[in-house]
């Protein structure tokens, strides 16, 4: 009988390109490059079937193109089998010995690659099983949170969730508005908070905090209570709906990284950036904006960290001060934040930046919040990989220190 595993990834966000069977349980995997670019090779997330469990499997992929890699410093990739799923509940874990990144020899076209292999075995024979750089999260997992909280007859009173525009590829960019009906007689000036994720499509982390953080914002606790009386939240889930589908690391359809385009007018290429800077002009203007943040995941340093903005001469109001928030943040998760990661240049390369357009509009905590793919260095949580409660625990705590704050 044939043995051979059989590779997949034509389903929502999957990424591999090309595998060789190297020998009897050894396989070479290219990765595909984001749509229409010679680029961006690092998400991974592919299915393998015809399994033989207990067997001596290797698995390279070959085409990395960064120098750097958490893979160098603990990183394992994930593995999930639909037998254990079905049998034991479980879901995504960690896989993987012998774990090394690597230099090889330069491809065909003169540019250096990096090499990425571990070894492992399949738990059971016949199964079939998904590898992943980081726990998937796709544009249909956006769309089936969305319906149950529009199904939901408390949360659908305080949450409303509206169509932003569409993107190139005609799908919806949704974004929600959450707070509590005023209380009668009392038209009272909410500030607004602005939370935007998913710009690129590979960290996929940032879906997973975003579902922390409007777990908590729609509960029934007094805190989510005390913050929907208190802030308008805006909040835009997936900017890049068409990267997420395609399974593409880092670009939308254009071929280019959305996180630059916020200077940019060009309505019809970068619909959801221009959509998203209008609606927080707009907001501005009703509401006055008190916070804006932007979550991504970070492939080679560890931790969860932020970037804000900070002019050479600060100005006197300490309460108003950029390093307040992130330093709120970090008492708040101290196992998971670290404030010493965090960084307040205003680099030139980072001038398209959602965070530094929106301070120049004139948001004084404008903010990129980073969460590692891989876990963290602090307390009791040194060296350990962050799993997908550790991640929606930080938007928890990112509810906590606005508390705190305001």
């Amino acid at each position: 009988e044939d043995n051979t595993l059989i590779f997949e990834a034509r389903f929502e966000s999957g990424n591999l390109q090309k595998v060789v069977k190297v020998n009897e349980f050894e396989y070479q995997l290219t990765l595909r490059t984001d749509l229409y670019t010679s680029r961006h090779t690092q998400w991974y997330y592919f299915q393998v079937s015809n399994t033989q469990a207990g067997m001596p499997y290797r698995f390279t992929i070959v085409n990395f193109t960064k120098r750097n890699s958490l893979y160098k410093h603990g990183l394992r990739p994930l593995l999930y089998s639909e037998a254990d799923a079905k049998k034991h509940k479980v879901g995504w874990r960690r896989t993987g010995n012998e774990i090394k990144y690597y230099k090889n020899n330069a491809g065909q076209d003169g540019r250096q690659y990096f090499s990425l292999t571990w070894t492992f075995q399949f738990p059971h024979d016949r199964d079939t099983c998904y590898f992943a750089h980081c726990y998937p999260y796709t544009y249909s997992n956006l769309q089936e949170y969305l319906v149950a909280i529009s199904k939901d007859p408390v949360k659908s009173k305080f949450c409303k969730i509206h169509i932003l525009c569409h993107s190139l590829a005609g799908n919806s960019v949704y974004v929600l508005t959450i707070t509590n009906p005023p209380k009668s007689g009392k038209g009272t000036k909410r500030k607004a908070v602005i939370l935007t994720a998913r710009v690129h499509p590979g960290e996929t982390n940032s879906s997973w905090i975003v579902k922390g953080f409007l777990n908590y914002i729609l509960g029934n606790s007094g805190k989510a209570q005390l913050l929907r009386d208190n802030f308008v939240f805006k909040v835009v889930p997936m900017l890049n709906p068409d990267g997420v589908i395609v399974g593409n690391h880092r670009c939308s359809l254009t071929g280019q990284d959305l996180n630059r385009k916020y200077r940019s007018n060009v309505k019809k290429f970068y619909p959801s950036i221009w959509y998203t800077r209008n609606m927080i002009k707009r907001v501005m203007g009703e509401h006055g904006v008190f916070l804006y943040c932007d979550i991504h995941g970070h492939n080679r340093k560890q931790n969860v960290f932020m970037y804000g903005c900070e002019r050479k001469q600060q100005a006197k109001a300490p309460y108003m001060h950029p390093r307040v928030f992130p330093l709120l943040l970090s008492k708040s998760c101290p196992d998971k934040f670290s404030f010493p990661d965090c960084r307040f240049r205003v680099q030139k390369s980072k001038e398209g930046t959602g965070r530094v357009v929106m301070w120049k509009m004139g948001i004084n905590n404008s903010y990129t919040l980073e969460a590692s793919v891989c876990g963290s260095k602090l307390g009791c949580r040194q060296s350990t990989h962050f799993d997908t409660k550790d991640l929606e625990s930080i938007g928890q705590h990112f509810c906590d220190a606005l508390l705190n704050y305001c």
